[in-house]
């Protein structure tokens, strides 16, 4: 449970930056952001003001609400017309994440508050979560030691001959008992995932999931993870998994092979524990991530791969790494476009993989820490292919 020092250093970190940006507070609707700063998932609404004391507004459960949240002033979600008092009027300038709002909500909230301006906070809010606090990294490392406790099990289950679904069933259920809570949220528009992928003769497949690999699945309203195809010797499997334990996400890939691995299979994959490690290295503060992406990307080339690297050749990631917290695709983006530097207290899943068509899938994937002497690996069991 969420404590009132952890909410107060959170919301003094997102109200300095309001000031900063001349604002008078903010109005937060998504859920995972009202979590964030009251320790509450229940459907309510957050007014931060730009000094005292947040008040949040509960449609349901107030009584849950109360009982988890610290903030002292939780109160019923009020109607229409007693709404505009809770936000004094000097709040002129209000704070909205537009990059998860539905209109209809922007439009709700601006004729509650008539004459208020609206004002896009999403990089703010984004730039807070992206730097966790200390109570955030104990959670998130929690969450790396039991998903890879799940890895470590594969091997048990792992056989010749049976369907990547039925791979991805064991694996999620085990999951499941070891408390994984499932909800796998992310920020992006239409993009969605069920908690992760096991793949192997149906990974050579071309999706709408933006990341390396995406799977076949099973129809064309669900094209992403396990198929029906079996697994077959000496083709390598591919099993990429997100743990959720207690609101925190950590992401991770490990490869298996029953048999043997093809010799440009494996060239690819020590090229991605190359990658891996460089960036590891590099994941300090102050280290510019288009940078990092675009070296990332040299290894790549320098290495025999930049066609497969991160995807279908012709359908590549354009990324090698992305900020895990809350949600699956936080802040920052080890990515083509990402202009910042990094900072202490950063999580981010570092995945560099290949797709070579008529061979397979391979590569790894593990979150790490930001720290000042490198990256600290949460996700921490051996890296090394399983053979099987």
């Amino acid at each position: 449970m969420i404590t009132a020092e952890e909410t107060e250093r959170r919301t003094a970190a997102m109200q300095a930056l309001l000031k900063e940006k001349g604002l008078d507070g903010a109005l937060f609707i998504f859920p995972i952001d009202v979590y964030y700063y009251s320790g509450t998932r229940q459907n309510s609404t957050l007014w931060l003001p730009v000094a005292g004391e947040p008040v949040l507004m509960v449609r349901k459960s107030l009584s849950r609400a109360k009982g988890e949240s610290p903030l002292t002033d939780i109160r019923p979600f009020p109607s229409s017309k007693e709404f505009a008092a809770v936000i004094p009027a000097e709040a002129q300038k209000i704070g909205f994440t537009f990059d998860v709002a539905p209109v209809q909500q922007l439009n709700f909230y601006s004729k509650l508050l008539a004459g208020r301006e609206f004002i896009d906070i999403s990089p703010l809010n984004r730039e807070v979560r992206s730097v966790k606090t200390p109570f955030e990294l104990r959670q998130i490392k929690a969450s790396g030691d039991a998903l890879s406790a799940i890895f470590i099990q594969v091997p048990e289950f792992l056989k010749e001959g049976m369907r990547e679904l039925d791979l991805a069933a064991e694996f999620e259920c085990r999951l499941r008992k070891s408390g994984s809570e499932g909800f796998v949220r992310m920020r992006a528009f239409n993009q969605e995932l069920f908690l992760g992928l096991a793949v192997s003769a149906g990974a050579e497949s071309y999706g709408f999931f933006d990341g390396a690999v995406t799977g076949k699945g099973l129809s064309n309203a669900a094209p992403h993870g396990a198929s029906r195809d079996l697994i077959v010797r000496n083709r390598p499997v591919l099993i990429d998994y997100t743990g959720v334990y207690d609101g925190y996400i950590t992401d991770m890939t490990r490869m298996f092979v029953i048999g043997s691995l093809d010799p440009q299979l494996q060239r690819a994959f020590d090229l991605a524990m190359e990658i891996q490690a460089y960036l590891q290295r590099e994941l300090k503060p102050g280290a510019i991530c288009e940078e990092l992406f675009s070296k990332a990307v040299e290894m790549a080339e320098t290495g025999g791969f930049g066609d497969s690297f991160m995807g279908m050749p012709g359908e590549q990631a354009r990324f090698v790494g992305h900020g895990v917290g809350l949600e699956l695709d936080e802040f920052p983006v080890i990515a083509q476009g990402f202009k910042v530097p990094l900072q202490i207290g950063q999580t981010i899943a570092i995945e560099p993989k290949f797709v070579i068509p008529g061979k397979g899938v391979i590569g790894i994937e593990n979150t790490f820490a930001v720290t000042a002497d490198g990256g600290q690996k949460l996700t921490d069991i051996p890296d090394e292919i399983v053979f099987l």
